[in-house]
């Protein structure tokens, strides 16, 4: 498969196949995504990656409550929201074949006395590992598997700290859901060029 069939033919999954990812094939994608470029090259990424069943249902379920709390602070009625953690939450972790929750580590990023760089730092930390995990998903379609990249961590880092028993420098940013896919969704409609790209100066873009 071209690079430009790849990139245009990646679709989010969320229904898979009962099939095992074997960790063989993991380890090529989770080692080959490690291309991604960083900043300074500090390779902050962190992954945590999740094939036992029990360790599925522990996730899902502190995952659960801590979503369910915020809906029903939201004021969501508790049968609709126990119905959404069902079936977003549990079922969607619970049923795929492989999680991978992907961290950030500042250990390796500049260090700065003043707020302004230091906000700047983390922020560089953040899209270094959203350049891993883009380059993982398409890697996944290379490989024929299936993914969805779930943000659901950054509303509950500290039930899935807790879960998987991690240190707190270790930062959850994602969750990415795998399998060989049992379904092929539409392509979702993407805006046309001119909508989001300018050439030298975007107030002159909007005239």
């Amino acid at each position: 498969m071209d690079g430009i069939k790849l990139i245009k033919t990646r679709r989010s999954i969320r229904k898979f196949r009962p099939a095992k990812v074997s960790r063989e094939v993991l380890n090529v994608l989770l080692d080959l995504a490690k291309w991604a470029p960083s900043a300074h090259n500090a390779q902050p990424w962190r992954i945590i990656v999740i094939d036992d069943e029990n360790v599925k249902v522990r996730l899902a379920a502190e995952m659960g409550k801590a979503w369910l709390s915020d809906m029903l602070k939201d004021g969501v009625p508790k049968e609709k929201a126990e119905d959404i953690v069902k079936v977003e939450s549990w079922q969607r972790i619970t049923e795929s074949p492989v999680i991978i929750i992907a961290c950030l580590s500042m250990e390796n990023m500049h260090k700065y006395p003043d707020r302004r760089r230091r906000k700047a730092e983390y922020v560089m930390g953040v899209q270094s590992v959203a350049a891993y995990v883009q380059n993982m998903l398409l890697l996944a379609h290379y490989h024929g598997l299936g993914a969805c990249w779930v943000c659901a961590p950054l509303f509950c880092q500290k039930a899935v700290r807790k879960t998987l028993g991690l240190p707190s420098e270790i930062e959850p940013q994602a969750m990415i859901i795998m399998g060989y896919p049992d379904e092929k969704p539409e392509p979702p409609p993407r805006m046309p060029l001119e909508m989001f790209s300018a050439f030298n100066s975007w107030i002159q873009h909007q005239k």
